[in-house]
């Protein structure tokens, strides 16, 4: 016997804008900790300037993303504790890549290894925030669909 439950409202995906204002932050915080890096080996001041432009372009679309999740919040409704968990890692991504963005206007020798450091964090932040936006709406297409399971199975 299968027991179907249907929540009765569809799921919603992600809209396609906000699901490209989300990912095009990723490569770009990625990129500001490459630089970081390769400017701690040569300390050549121009990986610095790189990785202040791509940290401040990430927070470009890390804010704007953040922004519209913020909107989501309220049209959530019953299935706002995903879409909160998002938000507050988002916002945390937005405030340690503002931090960072501050250490990098700094002069080139003065953001190590704060500025390393906080590019680490703003990156493995903003792969978090990606990766739960997108799987909360994923985990929510999933779960309104028809959920049954076989009930007086004899294993």
């Amino acid at each position: 016997m299968v027991a179907i439950v249907d929540h009765g409202r569809p799921a919603r995906a992600i809209h396609p804008l906000h699901a490209v204002l989300l990912a095009a932050s990723l490569p770009l915080f990625l990129g500001g900790l490459l630089c970081d890096i390769a400017y701690s080996r040569s300390f050549e001041i121009q990986w610095s300037n790189f990785a202040a432009w791509l940290i401040a372009g990430g927070m470009v679309f890390a804010g704007v993303a953040l922004l519209w999740a913020f909107i989501d919040l309220f049209r959530a409704g019953r299935r706002r504790g995903r879409g909160l968990a998002y938000f507050v890692l988002l916002f945390i991504t937005v405030a340690l890549g503002l931090v960072n963005a501050f250490v990098h206007a700094r002069d080139a020798w003065g953001t190590m290894p704060e500025g390393l450091i906080l590019s680490a964090a703003v990156t493995v932040t903003a792969v978090l925030a990606t990766w739960f936006g997108f799987a909360s709406f994923r985990m929510d297409r999933h779960m309104d669909r028809h959920v049954g399971h076989r009930m007086g199975d004899p294993r």
